[in-house]
């Protein structure tokens, strides 16, 4: 068995047809290199998918993966109405997310796509700002728009009707978003989105008050998001780097008083928008919600201090724009800091370290609305306790970081979350930063120790009230440390889909939380459930990295899981990784009716414990052999890697039933060039 032809389709772009041999995957196909990340990841996908078909077809079990496929299509077709038939219904259930379900083996390639192409375009200006807004329409269901022009900044005037072209513009699309809705609709929504959805909740996985949840979620599938949208959009033309530095030059000229303020005031300007306020290049204290006429405050310079700032029905428009100084922002109403309660808000802080301090939704989060929050430089620090930090429900949610040292602190729904109808995404662009989400509410689980966690790059659905949403963790560079406890990092949960992806560094994925939220010693034991690259409950979600010598732990559940018609991966394109979550159902597992999958393409690989690949004959929840059985693989390309379950390098194994692979192949440049298993035979142990 030569593999040397096989590993060369991937250097060469998937440039042309390989032999099929025993093990080996067929033709490839046409994938081009990529512009940013692994520059071959699109033909390691391609590898993936093809080493997937041909071990069904080398056991024979295609038609058992092909009755997983009809299984899931039937499950989806049979709950897609909005009638509450079952636990499972079809209310605000996304395309995208059926389309992956039902098309398993391709869902990685398109997950590594999808990451790829909003990573290049949220790392980009204003523009890639567009593009990316452009991508979540997509795949959020919503009606597509021209590509934007942008008209060019040149000067402080130019920069300031920009300005107030974006507050009118962002109104608009707000009104178009409502105006499906009588008065009555919309006052239940201002009365009840954030106690039901928010303050009354203390597990992530469903709500106290289910039945008024369900009433809101039907109203806001009754709303016109593409105006939520269009919002969005009108906003962009503020993140431009042009437009900022314009702006730093309006002249230090005029004094004006504005209650809510404490500093000097340049310019107070009543326009149709709403007042816009210039605040000066000294220190600046603004009690926003004293400024309940304001719409946008650019503030030029100082170590200023915000307070509040709740965007709602009340006042459901503001902008903040801070262009240098290290900046204290700080509150507790919902809403505040880059966050919207059926509203549109956005921040950009262009430099400094900062502090943002809040309570629920906020740092670019929404319930109903657009929240959007921009930091271009600085060592920050984002702390938080639910919904927050590229948060959605209903509506787009947009945390962008460009660069710094930064640290992400919140306890449930965070950092890149997607609930019903939202489109949540953290993006940070460099910096060793540490994310940590849970560590407050206990979990759900009678069984089993430990906290909610929810957050990192998750789509998740609420049990009894709507399918989930799009959520997206990206993370461009630099040493990063991830902390989470239940339900977290690059997962999908109850009908959602949920991307994590870090493009570089060495990084670390802890698992369970080391300390409390609040910083003392946990009450709850160490333990850790579904993580880095889960589907649970009809569920898709991905982690992927791209380069590093990475380490992954968890407990139970963890590194490419499926559970209950699910499908769940774990993709690391490079370095020496450590996978060292040991517990059930870690490193490549599906369970329940559930394809498991860990790639890893190269590297000296450590994988501890004994559960590699491995593929339970038992199903409970679903009737077999209809729903076609469980689908486990670990794939380890190139390297000396070593297996605690003991299997050999450069082998071909069964692990558990039919379904379950270890698959480990040598690289280009390693000597050896056949696998050492030439017969299907189970691995020890298996």
């Amino acid at each position: 068995m030569l593999f040397v032809a096989f590993l060369a389709a991937v250097a060469l772009a998937a440039s042309g047809p390989a032999t099929e041999q025993e093990g080996q995957a067929g033709q490839e196909k046409e994938a081009g290199p990529a512009a940013i990340g692994h520059p071959m990841a699109p033909g390691i996908m391609t590898l993936l998918e093809d080493e997937m078909k041909a071990g069904f077809k080398r056991r024979g079990i295609e038609d058992h993966f092909a009755r997983f496929r009809s299984y899931a299509a039937w499950k989806l077709d049979s709950t897609a109405g909005t009638a509450m038939t079952s636990e499972v219904t079809g209310n605000c259930r996304l395309n995208w997310y059926d389309h992956l379900l039902r098309n398993p083996i391709q869902a990685p390639a398109q997950a590594e796509q999808f990451t790829r192409e909003l990573h290049t375009a949220l790392a980009g200006n204003h523009e890639g700002f567009a593009r990316a807004l452009a991508i979540a329409r997509r795949r959020m269901d919503r009606s597509a728009q021209s590509p934007r022009s942008f008209t060019p900044v040149d000067s402080p005037e130019k920069a300031m009707a920009i300005v107030k072209q974006a507050l009118i513009d962002a109104q608009v699309g707000y009104a178009s978003a409502l105006a499906p809705l009588d008065r009555n609709e919309i006052g239940q929504l201002a009365r009840s989105l954030y106690p039901t959805l928010t303050s009354q909740a203390t597990n992530g996985h469903t709500l106290p008050d289910r039945g008024t949840a369900r009433r809101l979620c039907d109203l806001m599938e009754k709303s016109d998001l593409n105006g939520f949208y269009a919002a969005a959009e009108g906003l962009v033309p503020l993140a431009d780097p042009k437009l900022l530095e314009h702006l730093a030059a309006i002249p230090d000229e005029g004094r004006f008083t504005v209650e809510g303020v404490s500093g000097t005031v340049l310019q107070h300007m009543v326009t149709p928008a709403g007042d816009i306020i210039v605040g000066g290049r000294e220190k600046n204290t603004y009690q926003l919600d004293k400024m309940s006429t304001t719409a946008a405050v650019i503030d030029l310079g100082g170590d200023d201090v915000y307070q509040e700032g709740a965007v709602s029905l009340q006042r459901p428009l503001l902008v903040v724009l801070d262009l240098s100084g290290n900046d204290v922002y700080r509150g507790s109403q919902p809403g505040i800091q880059g966050g919207a309660v059926l509203g549109v808000s956005m921040l950009v802080d262009a430099a400094g370290n900062d502090s943002y301090q809040a309570k629920d939704v906020a740092q670019g989060s929404a319930l109903a609305g657009v929240g959007i929050l921009v930091d271009c430089a600085g060592n920050d620090a984002y702390v938080g306790l639910r919904r927050l930090q590229g948060h959605a429900l209903a509506g787009v949610g947009v945390l962008i970081d460009r660069q710094g040292h930064d640290r992400y602190h919140g306890a449930m729904w965070t950092q890149g979350f997607g609930a019903p109808l939202g489109f949540g995404v953290l993006e940070d662009g460099d910096g060793n930063d540490r994310y940590y989400t849970g560590g407050q509410y206990p979990d759900s689980y009678e069984e089993t120790p430990g906290y909610e966690g929810w957050g990192q790059g998750v789509g998740a659905g609420l049990r009894q009230v709507g399918d989930g949403g799009i959520g997206v963790l990206l993370e461009g560079g630099g040493d990063d440390t991830y902390e989470f406890d239940y339900l977290a990092h690059g997962g999908g949960y109850w009908l959602g889909v949920g991307f994590a992806r870090d493009f570089g560094g060495n990084d670390k994925r802890l698992g369970a939380t080391r300390q409390t939220y609040s910083g003392g010693t946990r009450t709850e034991r160490m333990f850790q459930r579904f993580s880095s690259g889960y589907g649970c409950h009809y569920a898709v979600g991905f982690c992927f990295d791209d380069a590093g010598n990475d380490s992954y732990n968890g407990t139970i559940m963890a590194l490419g899981f499926a559970w209950d018609v699910a499908v769940g991966g774990l993709i690391d394109f490079a370095g020496n990784d450590r996978y060292e979550a040991t517990g059930g159902g870690t490193q490549g597992n599906g369970a329940q009716a559930g394809l498991g999958i860990l790639f890893d393409y190269a590297g000296d690989d450590v994988y501890l414990g004994y559960g590699q690949g491995n593929a339970s004959a038992s199903i409970s929840y679903h009737d077999l052999p209809r729903c076609g059985g469980n689908f486990s693989f670990v794939v380890d390309y190139g390297g000396k890697d070593q297996y605690g379950c003991g299997v050999q390098n450069n082998s071909y194994n069964r692990r558990g039933s039919d379904g379950g692979f270890l698959i480990d192949r040598p690289s280009r440049d390693e000597q050896q060039q056949t696998a050492a298993a030439p017969s299907d035979r189970p691995a020890a142990g298996s």
